[in-house]
């Protein structure tokens, strides 16, 4: 479990009693959470600002990570350009091997001042593949980083997280465009606000709870975000009131399990969730199979889907459900992530599917 005692700065420990040593490059605090696993090899600035780790430990499988540093804050759009979101929104850091000496022209600065910057408790020196096959065999677990004292376990799901991560009030981008789409942030990652911009529509973000009826709008898109879906029971009622007035809806992620909740199915805890940029997805009723971007715990279950509601996608290592749609065409999700950033943009077009709706059912 790493290497002995005496020489290592700092420990995680699961909630299962098992403690691995590391050294640590980042804050010297300690944190609890949940602790999950990420298998892509790319995009670590993206993946620590995703807001839905929010509450996690992140374990990286891909043993070297910080070689290309942490890339400037430049601005578009009043979003950072490079980024997820505005701060590191894991609870902490697990690492194989960390590069010292970062090198890239995007670079600003390395993960390691970066993670001193923001809090984020982070140790190297671990055997993350090991970790890692122990969380697929026994699920994810409670896990706890201990720098300069200890921290009690702590269950971050039992928590609204979404409410931790959503804006508390409404921004509005690209503003002047004559399609208007409401996003409803559950923790919006900043790539499907830049997707939505790039298709030409004004962008209406707004909080997870927001009553949003009043405005002028044509179309929403329900956002990702962290933990359990059925705890954000103000977005649920809203996305009933667009299902019951037929208004268009496309949901990400989170988004999914939303939709699902609010048509009036069920979702469930995976054992230890799909993470990374390498996820196969295949489109049922098709011989297509995309290659796409995940991060998610929970899942809908098929089995409890009301009439009129269909499988979309269903991942092609475990046969989860990665997609649903109502047979009237007006309301659909996707559990993986087409904004693509990091990962592959093989599902980018479903930007243009739903804008277009949008925009055919606005004249």
């Amino acid at each position: 479990m790493g290497d002995n005692k005496s020489s290592q700065e700092s420990s995680l420990i699961l909630s299962d009693g098992s403690i691995y040593y590391g050294k640590s490059i980042g804050s010297t605090g300690s944190v609890a959470g949940e602790v999950v696993f990420n298998t892509g090899m790319v995009g670590y600035p993206e993946a620590f600002t995703d807001p839905s780790y929010r509450g996690q430990i992140l374990v990286l499988t891909y043993p070297l990570i910080g070689n290309y540093g942490v890339p400037d804050h430049e601005m578009e759009n009043g979003l950072l350009k490079s980024l997820e979101s505005d701060r590191i929104h894991i609870a902490g850091l697990i690492i194989s091997d960390y590069s010292f000496n970062h090198s890239h022209w995007h670079a600003a600065k390395s993960l390691s001042d970066w993670l001193k910057e923001e809090g984020i408790p982070a140790l190297y020196g671990i055997d993350t593949r090991m970790l890692t096959k122990k969380l697929r065999e026994k699920g994810v677990m409670l896990g706890k980083i201990e720098n300069q004292g200890p921290v009690a376990f702590d269950d971050p799901n039992k928590r609204n997280l979404v409410d931790e991560v959503s804006i508390k009030k409404p921004v509005v981008y690209n503003e002047g465009k004559k399609t208007r789409i409401v996003l409803i942030d559950c923790g919006a990652k900043y790539n499907i606000i830049r997707s939505l911009i790039k298709r030409d529509v004004t962008v209406i973000r707004v909080p997870w709870d927001y009553d949003f009826f009043g405005m002028k709008f044509n179309g929403v898109m329900i956002s990702n975000g962290p933990g359990d879906p059925k705890m954000c029971k103000a977005t649920i009622n809203n996305v009933k009131k667009l299902l019951d007035r037929k208004i268009i809806t496309f949901g990400i992620c989170l988004g999914n399990q939303l939709l699902a909740l609010a048509a009036g199915g069920d979702t469930y805890k995976l054992k230890y969730g799909h993470r990374s940029q390498n996820q196969p997805c295949k489109e049922i009723g098709t011989q297509r199979c995309y290659i796409t971007t995940q991060n998610h715990g929970f899942a809908v279950d098929t089995n409890k889907l009301p009439k009129g509601w269909h499988p979309w996608f269903e991942n092609a290592n475990d046969g989860t459900n990665e997609g649903i749609r109502h047979e009237s065409g007006r309301f659909f999700s996707v559990q993986f992530h087409p904004e693509a950033a990091p990962g592959p943009v093989d599902t980018n077009f479903l930007f243009d599917i739903f804008t277009e709706k949008v925009r055919k059912n606005a004249k």
